[in-house]
């Protein structure tokens, strides 16, 4: 199976909103990287809506859909989050985060009303926030010598790659990100430069 070689992403904040039988359903999206971040927009929303009954929310990270989370808060199991993550997946969306606050109406809506809800909520607010391309980038570290290093930039910058981190010091060593369609070409060209040292790193960056 061939390997991915880009992903779509959000990168920039949503905002809408659904209302249904007095009901009301904020649902924010966010691009984010790590599980922390997450955290942080969670608790932030949290504070800023502290009397609505609920916080509910999905993400997706890492291209290729490694990991991935919804919760109900307190909604019947699975009538919230499985929704909002529904429609991050049919858009085949990644680093992407969505939570829907509801402040409840009065009005039981009775789970399939509360599951088509809070699809809604997410659907829209994905309708009115942009999304992008992005290529999946593989890190690696580099260690080479610095007369090399000219030529070690060179072959980074013609195959669209980027530098992460360039420590200066007794060798240059380089933490970088290399697109998966270029990988074998820029090994490649970086075996056929004297003392350079290639090494794939367990850190992803897209």
């Amino acid at each position: 199976m061939k390997e991915k070689e880009s992903f779509f992403t959000i990168t920039q904040k949503g905002f809408a909103e659904h209302k249904i039988m007095e009901s009301r359903f904020l649902a924010y999206a966010f691009p984010i990287k790590t599980v922390e971040e997450f955290k942080i927009h969670l608790k932030t929303l949290k504070k800023e809506h502290p009397k609505a009954s609920h916080h509910c929310f999905a993400y997706r990270l890492e291209a290729g859909g490694g990991l991935f989370r919804s919760g109900d808060d307190g909604e019947p199991g699975g009538s919230a989050g499985k929704p909002i993550l529904s429609q991050i997946d049919s858009r085949e969306l990644t680093n992407t985060l969505i939570v829907v606050v509801r402040y409840f109406g009065g009005t039981l809506l009775g789970i399939p009303r509360l599951y088509n809800a809070y699809k809604m909520a997410a659907s829209l607010v994905l309708q009115c926030t942009p999304t992008v391309q992005c290529t999946i980038m593989k890190p690696f570290s580099i260690e080479c010598n610095y007369p090399e290093l000219n030529d070690v930039m060179r072959v980074l910058k013609d195959n669209q790659c980027e530098i992460y981190k360039n420590e200066m010091q007794l060798f240059c060593h380089l933490s970088v990100g290399i697109p998966v369609s270029r990988e074998i070409v820029v090994s490649d060209f970086l075996k056929n430069i004297k003392n350079v040292l290639l090494k794939e790193s367990k850190v992803s960056k897209s």
